[in-house]
This record gives C-alpha cells, structure tokens and sequence, in this order.
C-alpha cells in the first residue's frame, strides 16, 4: 500500500461541504463510542449496523455516503480494539480507553461515493454535502493505477487547504545491487546520528529555529478576541508554522533514511521507546524535535522497499561497554568522550554507533538453513530457541549406536 496526496481545490461551498461532512464523521464516531460504552459484548459488525439507524433516526447523517459511515465506525472500532489490546497485554500505566473525538479533521471513503474523471486530473464526490467536483493538483500520476487498486480515499483539513489522499495497493519493491556494507547508528541530540564509521550527522532543530516565529504568532492568537473572525485567521496562521515545522522534520528523516538504506545492506539502529524518553521534562522538547520515531519509521519502510536488513537492537549498555575489550566504562550524559583502560579514545557516540553494529551482526547471525545440519551427528544445540541465551542445553556430544 502507497499513499498518494493531492492539494484538493474548490468554492467556499464545496469547503463548507467537506467540513460539514468532518462534522458528521465525528458524530458517527463519537455515537459508535457511546453505544459501546452503554452496552457490552459489542463486536465490529454491530457498530457497522447501527451506522443504518443513525441514518434513519438523523438526516445529516443519511446524507453522508454508507461507505464513509462505516469507516467512520472502523475507527471507533479500532480505539476499542487497541485497549483491548493492551489490557491483555497488560501494558503497564494507562491502556488508552476510548476517548470521544473533540478535533476531527478527515472523513474516509471506501470505493464508492467518489469517482475519478478520465484524465484523473479530478474527482466528484456523489454524496449529499454538496462537495461536488474537486480539482487536484500534485506530482504524482494516477493514470498509471487502475481504479481497482485504490482501496480508499480520504479528505484531509490542514491549516493550508484540503487534500485528498489515495491508498493504492501496489507492489513498491526494488531490487538494488549489494552494496557490501553494514553501518550501526546512534541517534542523540548533538548530532542527529553518528554511524560506526565515525561520520556524524547534524542534528537541524526545525523547531528551535522556528521556535521565535512561533512565539510571535502565538502572541497575535492570545491577543485576538475569542469568537472573532480575526482570531480564526490567527490560529489558521499558527498552525500553518507548525504545519511547515513538521514536514521540515518528516522530510528531513525521509532524505537521509532512504541515502542510509540504499548505501548499506545493513543498517543497525536502537530500539529505543521515545514514549518513555519524552517523560523527562528537561530532554523532551529536544527529543520531540530530532524526530528519532519518524526515522525509524522510514528506515524500516525503505528496508523493506529496497530488500536490505534493518536490525532494532537493545539500546542497554551500548554508551557505557567498550567497544574494543568489552568492558564497562560508566559515564555520565554530560561525558562526550569515552575513554578505557584498553587504550580505546573515541566519541561517545561513535563507540555506542560500533556496539550497536555488533550487537545486530550478533542476532542476525545463523539465520536461515545450515549446510549440513548440526544435529545430524549427535549434536545438540547449545542455546536453546527462544531462551536469549540464557538457559543451555543438556550436553554436547552423543555417539550413534553401531549398526
């Protein structure tokens, strides 16, 4: 699956239909939460049902196409399921029970209620809210997709305008030529990453940069009359300097994934929980600003995209061990350099970058089928599968009785 967006344009009427159609997808949403809440032994399918008698019982909500009801209830259905999920889990602090909606800013169809024109150069909207025809306008071409494989079809509200954005079920790998090398990365915050050949990127900081902008415009928001139409134009351009920080810094993670992946065939990184990361007050603006979770991401996409390995390795210990004997060397945040009794002298976060290379070659290692198998001689395994190299096997050798 790909996701394709376009810059959506039209009349203020067609706007006004669109976020009328927003509002009603809450509604649907925010109905599908309550009747769970009142009710128990709810399933998937009775929430996709009572999508029909909220359109019998409210005419706004019969206007709005069947299939956008139900994607509506599909996302109720998906917050429920994911606390589900965590209770069974037993995630530790809060599970994430469902929530009404208070900002809804898209609305979802299915493949039906909207149809493309034969240039794909547009698209009509057949519901009741009056969205009508919409212009598109990107750089993606559609005519190369069949109608078939766009599985859905979704109007997004951002501070600059409407976008319609196109799920695409597509085969997206590449074959690439090996590139016969492996790197190990250490994200932080003084340089972006500093991979295990020593090499460092710089860490841009899209937010502290834009930090005195923002400031600015947050003040013209707080001066504004609540209500006002003045204070709406406000807010509108707050939101639009948030919107540019934000594809400043997913654009930046995109670039430099995607040189990472393409450059190497395998790539070494930490799996590191920035949920947990971002409890310290004093880190988590700069932490939040890197965008370690949005490289991460394109990592692992690209990796699958391009057939490379991409290794999440425990984070644990990889600062403090050296890389050269092993041993332990403790240090605090603020000590930039390690050094060891082995003679090792290198940047803190050039040796973590060499640990984490080790630890991935160590947990990729043995993986796929053996020559000759190892057992075939009375050999057991020595570790056993599963136990992280903890608990052994019984013995090591046993002879094969004499025929």
């Amino acid at each position: 699956m790909i996701i394709l967006e376009f810059k959506a344009y039209g009349n203020k009427k067609q706007y006004k239909g669109i976020d009328e159609a927003i509002r009603t997808v809450k509604f649907v949403r925010n109905s599908c939460i309550r009747l769970w809440m009142d009710s128990k032994g709810l399933t998937k399918y009775d929430l996709n049902k009572y999508c029909k008698t909220l359109a019998k019982n409210f005419p706004f909500a019969n206007e709005l196409n069947s299939t956008a009801r139900q994607a509506a209830a599909e996302r109720a259905w998906s917050s429920i399921a994911r606390f589900y999920d965590n209770c069974k889990k037993k995630v530790p602090g809060k599970k994430g029970f469902p929530k009404f909606q208070k900002h809804c800013r898209s609305v979802e169809y299915k493949q039906s209620g909207w149809k493309l024109s034969p240039d794909k150069k547009s698209i009509t909207f057949s519901d009741k809210k009056g969205i009508g025809k919409l212009k598109l306008k990107g750089t993606w071409d559609l005519w190369r997709f069949d109608k078939k494989q766009i599985k859905r079809v979704r109007i997004v509200r951002r501070a600059d305008g409407y976008y319609v954005q196109f799920c695409v079920s597509v085969d997206i790998n590449e074959q690439l030529e090996p590139a016969d090398a492996t790197i190990g990365l250490d994200v932080g915050l003084k340089y972006f990453y500093t991979d295990s050949r020593g090499d460092s990127e710089p860490n841009p900081r899209f937010y502290r940069t834009g930090e005195k902008r923002l400031k600015f415009y947050q003040r013209r928001v707080s001066r504004k009359k609540k209500g006002s139409a003045n204070r709406k134009k406000a807010i509108n351009r707050l939101g639009r300097t948030h919107l540019r920080i934000s594809r400043q810094r997913e654009e930046h993670a995109k670039r430099l994934a995607r040189c990472v992946i393409r450059s190497n065939d395998l790539v070494a990184y930490e799996d590191l929980r920035v949920k947990n990361l971002v409890k310290n007050h004093c880190l988590a603006k700069s932490i939040n600003d890197a965008g370690w979770y949005q490289f991460r991401k394109w990592l692992e996409h690209f990796g699958k995209k391009f057939g490379r390995v991409t290794v999440a390795v425990n984070p644990s210990y990889t600062s403090q061990n050296c890389s050269h004997c092993g041993e332990e060397v403790k240090k605090s945040l603020s000590t930039r350099t390690h050094i060891c009794k082995c003679g090792c002298q290198l940047d803190r976060d050039h040796n973590a970058a060499i640990n984490i290379l080790k630890r991935a070659l160590g947990t990729a290692g043995h993986v796929g089928t053996w020559i000759l198998d190892p057992n075939a001689c009375g050999d057991l395994a020595s570790t056993l599968l599963g136990s992280d190299q903890v608990e052994q096997a019984e013995s090591m050798k046993q002879e094969s009785p004499r025929l």
